[in-house]
């Protein structure tokens, strides 16, 4: 639990110092010319945008799947031994109670994290987001290695 609440509280803390800090400096600031700046988004849709749209789901939906996921995820983490799943679900849960925390008070998911090179730009997103896909694939090499380490004869 130690690292949702650390995740969640790196994210929040981010989110309201770059918000300031952009506010202020403007709607973009460039940190790397040609490939990465620090922008103002605000994603309707899920991570990296996906499902926002025109017609985005309304916020409310989103963070009720987001908490009935995190419900199933902490039910999995009390039952798991393994310390990878384990630190998987942590960062997982830390990154959508964080997300949930945004929709909950702008409407909205706030991004920050732009990279690109010339007019290719991977989609904004924020240390919640960055959690969650660590999350998924510790989650995932965790399954790979525990059904070697099983599938292996002693």
């Amino acid at each position: 639990m130690a690292l949702v609440v650390a995740t969640l509280v790196v994210d929040q803390l981010s989110k309201q110092l770059l918000l300031g800090y952009l506010k202020e400096a403007g709607a973009a600031v460039s940190v790397i010319d040609g490939f990465f700046r620090l922008v103002i988004v605000w994603n309707s849709g899920v991570s990296f945008g996906l499902l926002g749209g025109d017609r985005p789901l309304p916020a409310w939906l989103l963070s009720s799947v987001a908490i009935a996921v995190c419900i199933g995820l902490f039910v999995w983490l009390r039952r798991t031994d393994r310390p990878l799943t384990g630190w998987g679900i942590g960062l997982v849960m830390g990154g959508a109670i964080g997300n949930v925390i945004d929709r909950a008070r702008w409407g909205a998911v706030f991004d920050f994290a732009d990279f690109h090179v010339n007019q290719w730009h991977w989609p904004a997103f924020n240390v919640a987001d960055s959690a969650i896909v660590v999350g998924v694939g510790l989650m995932l090499i965790d399954s790979l290695i525990g059904e070697r380490q099983r599938a292996r004869p002693d």
